[in-house]
C-alpha cells in the first residue's frame, strides 16, 4: 500500500485528488438509454413489465401475486431472529428516533401591522417510497435510517422495495422492515423499482417521494423520474476522508479506511496527515489488515482506484483539501478535533476524535447515514425529518391590509405589465371606498 502515499502538491497527489473531485457517478449514454426504456416499459406494462424485468435483470421468476411480500412475513422474520439481533435493531431504531425527533418543525403564524395573518403549515407527505439496496451487501441499517425517519416526520404510508435474490427474501431485511414500520414491501430492485414507485402499477402504489441509495441504474432512474415524483438525492459511491496528526493510531486509521473501501469498488478512502511516519505506518497497516479481510478483493480495487494517503504541510492545508472534496464522511483523528472541526465547511457528517469511527454513524449513533456524496455536501444535507414534510404558506387579509398594501400591489403589477393583477386589487379598493395613489 506504499503506492498510496504521496505529498500534497505533488503530481501523484494532484492526480489522485483530481480523481476524487471528478468521481460523481454520471450515467453513460447506454445506461441512460436502457433506464429510459425500462421506465417506459413499466409505465406501459405495469405489473407484467415488472415481472419480465425482474426475470431479466435479477434472474428471479415471480408471479404478479408474488411481487408483494406478505405482511405477516415481516413479523415472522423478526420473531425468527436471535434475541441479540432483535435487541440491536431496537437499539438502533430507538437512537435514530430520538435524534430525528429533534428535527421536527412546527406550523406557525403571526399577525402583522396591517392586520394580515401570515404563516406556514407543516404537513408530512402522505406516501413515501424507500429503496433498500441489495446485491453486494445487506443493509438493514438503511431500512431503519430511512423508514424510522419518515415515521418520525409523520408520513402516513411507507412503501419499501428491495431486490430479491435467487435464494429468496433476506430475513434480516424483513425483520428490519417490521421494526421500522414499513406498510408494504415489494420484491423489486433496479430502475424498474423506481419506475413502479414513481408512476404506480396495478400492485405497487404511486408515491410522493422516493428516498434511499442505490447503484447507477437506481440513481439514473431517480434522476429521470424526478418531477413526476420527488427524490432525496442522486447518491454516488461512499467516501471517507480521515484527517490525522501524529497522535492518531495508524492501525485505527487503516481500519476505518478499509471499513469504507469494502462497500464498493468505487468507494473512496483517503487519509490526510501532517506526519510522514504516520503515513508510512498507515500504509503498512492497510496491507496487513487487507490480507485477512473477507471482502478484500472489493476493498483492494477501491483503494487502488480511489484511495490515497496524502502528507500535508499543516492541518489547515488538510482541511482546505477536505472542503474542496466536500466528502460524505470526515473523521478528525487529531488531538483537538473540536477546534479542527470549526474549519470544516463541506461534509455530510463529521466524526470528532479517534473514538468516533464512521462505523458508529452507520449503525447506532442516531444521525442519518444517508448522506450527500460526490462533492454534493457543498450544498446538500443528510436525510432528515425535513425531507418528509412539505410547507404550505398561509395568507389571510382584511380591509385594513388591502387598503394599506393595495396601492403598492397595483403599481408593481403595472410595472410588470400584468394589468389584471392590478385590477383585481383596484376593484377591492373601490368597493372599500378608497382608491390608490
Amino acid at each position: 500500500m506504499t503506492e498510496l502515499v504521496c505529498i500534497a502538491g505533488s503530481a501523484a497527489a494532484r492526480r489522485r485528488l483530481a480523481r476524487l473531485e471528478q468521481r460523481g457517478e454520471i450515467a453513460g449514454a447506454k445506461v441512460e438509454a436502457d433506464v429510459r426504456r425500462i421506465i417506459a416499459a413499466v409505465r406501459r406494462g405495469g405489473d407484467r413489465a415488472l415481472v419480465a424485468l425482474t426475470r431479466r435483470y435479477d434472474g428471479v421468476s415471480l408471479r404478479r401475486s408474488e411481487l408483494r411480500v406478505p405482511p405477516a412475513a415481516l413479523a415472522r422474520a423478526h420473531r425468527a431472529q436471535p434475541v441479540v439481533v432483535r435487541r440491536d435493531l431496537a437499539l438502533a431504531a430507538g437512537r435514530i428516533r430520538t435524534f430525528h425527533a429533534r428535527q421536527r418543525e412546527r406550523s406557525w403564524s403571526f399577525r402583522d401591522a396591517t392586520g394580515a395573518r401570515l404563516g406556514q403549515r407543516i404537513e408530512p407527505l402522505a406516501r413515501v417510497g424507500v429503496y433498500i439496496p441489495g446485491g453486494r451487501a445487506v443493509y438493514p441499517s438503511t431500512v431503519l435510517m430511512t423508514v424510522v425517519t419518515a415515521r418520525v416526520a409523520g408520513v402516513r404510508e411507507v412503501i419499501a422495495v428491495t431486490p430479491v435474490g435467487t435464494s429468496g427474501d433476506h430475513p434480516l431485511i424483513l425483520a428490519a422492515c417490521h421494526v421500522a414500520g414499513v406498510d408494504q414491501l415489494y420484491r423489486l430492485g433496479g430502475a424498474q423499482a423506481i419506475a413502479a414507485l414513481a408512476f404506480g402499477t396495478e400492485t405497487v402504489p404511486r408515491v410522493d417521494k422516493i428516498v434511499g441509495p442505490g447503484n447507477i441504474w437506481v440513481a439514473t432512474a431517480k434522476r429521470l423520474c424526478y418531477g413526476h415524483v420527488d427524490i432525496d438525492s442522486i447518491a454516488g459511491p461512499s467516501e471517507v476522508v480521515i484527517v490525522a496528526d501524529r497522535s492518531a493510531a495508524p492501525d485505527l486509521v487503516a481500519a476505518d479506511m478499509l471499513a469504507q473501501a469494502e462497500h464498493d469498488p468505487l468507494a473512496a478512502a483517503v487519509c490526510l496527515t501532517t506526519d510522514r511516519r504516520l503515513a508510512a505506518r498507515v500504509a503498512e497497516a492497510l496491507a496487513a489488515q487487507l490480507a485477512t479481510l473477507p471482502r478484500r478483493a472489493i476493498a483492494a480495487r477501491a483503494l487502488g482506484a480511489f484511495g490515497a494517503i496524502v502528507v500535508t504541510r499543516s492541518l489547515a492545508e488538510a482541511i482546505e483539501i477536505v472542503n474542496r472534496l466536500a466528502p460524505e464522511h470526515v473523521e478528525l483523528a487529531v488531538r483537538d478535533p473540536a477546534a479542527v472541526a470549526a474549519g470544516v465547511r463541506h461534509a455530510g457528517a463529521v466524526f470528532l476524535g479517534q473514538d468516533a469511527p464512521e462505523a458508529l454513524g452507520d449503525y447506532v449513533a442516531g444521525p442519518n447515514h444517508v448522506l450527500p456524496t460526490g462533492g454534493t455536501a457543498r450544498f446538500a444535507s443528510p436525510l432528515g425529518v425535513y425531507d418528509f414534510v412539505k410547507r404550505t404558506s398561509v395568507i389571510g387579509a382584511g380591509r385594513r391590509t388591502i387598503t394599506t398594501l393595495g396601492p403598492a400591489i397595483v403599481r408593481l403589477a403595472r410595472l410588470e405589465g400584468l394589468d389584471a393583477h392590478g385590477r383585481a386589487v383596484e376593484r377591492r379598493l373601490a368597493a372599500m371606498g378608497g382608491g390608490h395613489r
